[in-house]
């Protein structure tokens, strides 16, 4: 407390809710409730504490003031207050991704999993579907009446590592088994290939005949997966082998 605030009524510095008695030098032991009646408090001289008080109930009574303006406008009290209306939320457009690819050439249909597409262009190797590090594609394999699914998949697997890494230094396989596709009997011959740059990836051979009865074209459907982080899940060979469905009429 300065010295040379005149003797009267302030807030106690140890209790800011009372008013202490300064006689000009010192404290004295005289205290009343703040509402009592006494002379004007100096504005200039209050203490730290007594000015904390006062910026608090200056900042209560300004919040209130404020939410007392926000139930006005949503009440929309006043010629020119428009009242408050809900948010509109956008809705997204819905996806137009296709979730199938129809190969009318080989009659038949494949899922697209979730990241891929069908390939931009055809090749000669008639890419079908591509995503990062894997892609699929698929070739109709001439008439040969004699020749099971099991002895055409094994026979086109060294093709297909061929055409899908360059300098095969050696393959593993990793799966051959018969399956089930588009309503009749395929079979599969999966291998992880190692190529002569270091890089490894696994290929797949399917082969079927979409149409039981038909024609005895067969189709091979031919997977490529970078291994590792680079390529797709390998889940996704199983993904689109069961969903392999027959479109031929």
């Amino acid at each position: 407390m300065s010295r040379t605030l005149p003797p009267g009524w302030y807030p106690d510095p140890n209790a800011p809710h009372l008013e202490r008695w300064w006689d000009g030098t010192a404290w004295t032991d005289h205290r009343r409730a703040a509402e009592g009646p006494g002379p004007p408090r100096p504005v200039g001289g209050a203490s730290g504490r007594a000015k904390a008080v006062a910026l608090t109930t200056s900042g209560v009574v300004l919040l209130a003031a404020i939410v007392s303006g926000a139930f006005a406008l949503a009440r929309g009290d006043g010629d020119d207050v428009v009242a408050d209306t809900a948010p509109t939320v956008a809705t997204p457009p819905p996806s137009t991704a296709p979730s199938r690819l129809d190969d009318e050439l080989d009659g038949i249909s494949l899922p697209l999993p979730d990241g891929w597409a069908p390939a931009k262009y055809v090749t000669r190797d008639n890419v079908v579907m591509t995503t990062d590090g894997g892609k699929v594609f698929t070739h109709t394999l001439p008439a040969n009446p004699g020749a099971s699914p099991a002895s055409l998949a094994r026979k086109d697997i060294p093709q297909a590592a061929r055409s899908s890494y360059a300098g095969i230094r050696s393959h593993r396989v990793v799966g051959s088994e018969r399956v089930a596709v588009a309503g009749c009997t395929g079979y599969l011959v999966r291998w992880r290939v190692k190529a002569a740059q270091g890089s490894e990836g696994y290929v797949q051979s399917l082969v079927f005949a979409p149409a039981p009865g038909g024609p005895q074209d067969a189709v091979v459907v031919r997977f490529a997966f970078d291994a590792g982080p680079e390529g797709p899940p390998l889940a996704d060979m199983d993904r689109i082998t069961d969903g392999i469905r027959s479109v031929r009429r």
